[in-house]
């Protein structure tokens, strides 16, 4: 499992964790929070990552988080 971690566009950090389900596919969880308190928890996936470097993945997952987060708040 591999952690990550940001602050989304909308002013919340967040923390996370995702591994592979299979070749192509991550399934990641993440937990939001502002000033602290906590907000809310998502989870999702990331398809077609096949051959895609790791720092690239990391890029997906936190990009993924970032829009599933803006889009249903």
């Amino acid at each position: 499992m591999t952690s990550v971690s940001g602050k989304t566009s909308n002013g919340f950090t967040y923390e996370g964790d995702y591994e592979h389900a299979n070749s192509d596919r991550v399934t990641w969880t993440a937990t939001y929070r502002r000033g602290g308190h906590f907000y809310g928890m998502r989870h999702g996936r990331v398809n077609e990552l096949l051959g895609v470097p790791v720092a690239e993945v990391d890029t997906a997952v936190k990009d993924d988080i970032e829009s599933t987060w803006t889009q249903s708040s």
